[in-house]
């Protein structure tokens, strides 16, 4: 969680409680000295802050004597967050809290391609069923996050033209999730959501990151600056579209310059040893040839490693990241393809932004999907305006009450 550091004049109170995003405990002095507020206008923040169970004691500083406690933090407990990831034949639901958490969950299997009513009628049934078994199933909850493997509009949470999600294109999935579960409903495309489980998870002190997942697609997603980057339409990171040009690390015959996804996806890879006699047919098979070691799929799996490269080569040369992690099932079943990658960025971007640069394998693995969709909810939940939003109903609900 970011903080806000520095001395604030005079913020509102959605602003007053970014102090506590960055975890750290804080005392009502501290408070005082970092805002420059009056010392009754801090207590009046913090008593509305602590009355709405966004914040709470911190565990060593427990109230005596009649005495407020010391030390205060943020309370994660404070509402429950469901959190979707949706793959081409997978499905997680999470509950979690607002620090992404994960209190229950269930995997199942689900075709994406089977439409968007039966899959998300599936996604609500079982947050359902998790929060009807859950011990907290009374608690208030701040939000849907949903990751999907296609392009979305962010703003409106709606799929554009998604190539293997037939039926969703403009689809509304906040509206049909919002009516079932009676709550907020954000959504974005998988990679983007990894990139928040990953860097919450594995690389939280560094602000420079890409996400690359190879799968049945290839995409990007960007923490610049500590902030996942969408671009004005949600867009960014779509390197799959992306059209490779002739080098000297491609085997491809002169002139056949396509698209990444068109030359180095899992589909792109199988139907390239396919043509060539190799006997595989699915994504699956040439996950089960890599892990056999077999050489024409570990040769091949390689060479789309170095076409991903020559794509991330320019990348690293405009964005400067400090870390760049591959996930995806490509990645998890072989060194190779990160291997490719490695030999051409390293070779290709300029010396000072591969000086540092790490090119790792995502850590993260099966959580980080429902992670990223939950830091989504919760980064929008605390924000200041939402903070600033949720304290005046709570003050007007309780006039009313008292009027």
């Amino acid at each position: 969680m970011n903080g806000m550091p520095g001395r604030l004049g005079g913020p509102g109170i959605g602003d007053f409680f970014q102090l506590f995003r960055d975890g750290n405990a804080r005392t009502r002095a501290e408070l005082i000295s970092l805002t420059g507020l009056a010392r009754s206008t801090v207590a009046l923040r913090v008593d509305a802050l602590l009355t709405s169970g966004l914040l709470q004691p911190a565990p060593d500083a427990a109230s005596s004597g009649g005495r407020p406690p010391a030390r205060l933090v943020i309370n994660p407990s404070a509402r429950l967050i469901v959190a979707v990831d949706l793959g081409a034949t997978h499905g997680v639901v999470a509950l979690t809290d607002l620090n992404g958490r994960v209190l229950e969950s269930v995997r199942d299997d689900i075709r994406i391609s089977d439409g968007p009513e039966p899959v998300l009628e599936w996604a609500c049934d079982r947050a359902e069923a998790l929060l009807a078994a859950s011990h907290r199933r009374d608690a208030p909850l701040a939000g849907v996050g949903i990751g999907v493997p296609g392009p979305v509009e962010h703003s409106t949470g709606r799929a554009v033209k998604p190539p293997i999600m037939p039926g969703w294109d403009g689809f509304d999935i906040p509206d049909f999730v919002g009516r079932r579960l009676g709550t907020t409903v954000l959504v974005d495309n998988d990679v983007n959501v990894l990139a928040l489980g990953e860097h919450a998870s594995v690389w939280p002190s560094v602000d420079d990151l890409l996400f690359v997942k190879v799968s049945t697609g290839i995409g990007l997603g960007i923490i610049s600056g500590g902030t996942l980057r969408r671009g004005a339409q949600g867009t960014a990171g779509d390197i799959g579209r992306v059209q490779v040009p002739m080098s000297r690390d491609s085997r491809r015959p002169p002139g056949d310059e396509r698209d990444l996804e068109a030359i180095a996806s899992a589909p792109a890879i199988a139907a390239a040893l396919a043509a060539d006699g190799v006997p595989v047919y699915t994504t699956a098979d040439l996950v089960a040839l890599l892990s056999q070691g077999d050489a024409r799929a570990v040769r091949a799996t390689r060479e789309a490693g170095r076409e991903i490269g020559e794509v991330l080569a320019t990348v690293v040369n405009l964005l400067n990241p400090s870390v760049i992690t591959i996930g995806g099932l490509l990645a998890r079943a072989s060194e190779d393809l990160i291997a490719g990658i490695r030999e051409v960025v390293y070779r290709r971007s300029t010396p000072l932004a591969t000086e540092h640069l790490l090119i790792v394998p995502s850590t993260s693995r099966d959580f980080a999907g429902v992670l990223g969709a939950a830091i989504m909810v919760s980064q929008h939940f605390l924000s200041p305006t939402a903070v600033e939003t949720l304290i005046a109903e709570e003050l007007t609900t309780k006039t009313a009450a008292t009027a």
